[in-house]
C-alpha cells in the first residue's frame, strides 16, 4: 500500500475522511451527546485540527485516500502554556464546554520534556476499517520514527484501537484519561527501535 504527504489540495476530502470516520467515536459522541449536533460541529472540529496538521505538522494519506494520519512534531523542553483548548471551543461551538474539557485533559497528560512526535488522528473510512489500512498507514511513519530515533505519543479513545497501537510497539503511559460520565482515552507511547 501507498502512503504518500497530503497537501493543501487534499483537506477537503481529508476533511470529510475525519468527519465520517469519527462521528460515532465514543470522545465524539461524548463532545457532541445530541446526533444534529454532532453532524454539523464534528467535522469542523476535526478541520481545526486537520489545519494546525497542515501547517505545523504532517497529514499522510493512503494512495487512495482512505485513510488519514495527522502528526505533529513536539519539541524537547519545557511547553508553552495556551489557551488552545479555549480558542478552539471559541472557533468551533462556544457553548459547549466539552470541547474546551478534552482539550485540557489531553494537555494534561501529554508528556513533557522529551521530543517525540504526537498522532493526533488518524481515521480510515468506515466501510474499510478492519481491513489493515491503519496499521499499514501508522508502519510508514513509525519506520521514519525509528530510523530518526524518534518516540511517539498518542492517545486511544476506544479498546480496538488501543489493541492496534499495542500491536504496533505502543505502551500505555499513566492512567486512564476519563470523561466526566463519558469514555476514557489511554495515552501511549512508543520509543523508537
Amino acid at each position: 500500500m501507498s502512503v504518500r504527504r497530503a497537501g493543501k489540495e487534499d483537506r477537503a476530502a481529508v476533511g470529510r475522511l475525519l468527519d465520517e470516520a469519527f462521528r460515532d467515536d465514543p470522545v465524539s459522541v461524548w463532545v457532541f451527546p445530541d446526533e444534529a449536533e454532532r453532524r454539523a460541529r464534528n467535522g469542523i472540529l476535526l478541520g481545526v485540527f486537520l489545519d494546525v496538521a497542515f501547517a505545523e505538522g504532517r497529514v499522510e494519506v493512503t494512495e487512495d485516500g482512505a485513510a488519514a494520519a495527522l502528526w505533529l512534531p513536539v519539541p524537547a523542553g519545557p511547553q508553552r502554556d495556551d489557551d488552545t483548548p479555549a480558542l478552539v471551543r471559541q472557533a468551533v461551538a462556544p457553548d459547549n464546554e466539552r470541547i474546551e474539557l478534552v482539550g485540557k485533559l489531553v494537555e494534561s497528560a501529554h508528556p513533557r520534556g522529551r521530543a517525540h512526535e504526537y498522532l493526533q488522528l488518524v481515521a480510515v473510512a468506515p466501510e474499510r476499517q478492519g481491513q489493515g489500512l491503519g496499521g499499514a498507514l501508522l508502519r510508514a511513519a513509525l519506520d521514519r520514527c525509528d530510523r530518526e530515533g524518534t518516540p511517539a505519543y498518542l492517545e486511544a479513545s476506544t479498546v480496538r484501537s488501543r489493541g492496534l497501537y499495542e500491536r504496533l510497539g505502543f505502551v500505555q503511559l499513566g492512567p486512564a484519561l476519563v470523561l466526566p460520565d463519558g469514555p476514557s482515552m489511554w495515552p501511549m507511547w512508543r520509543a523508537p527501535r
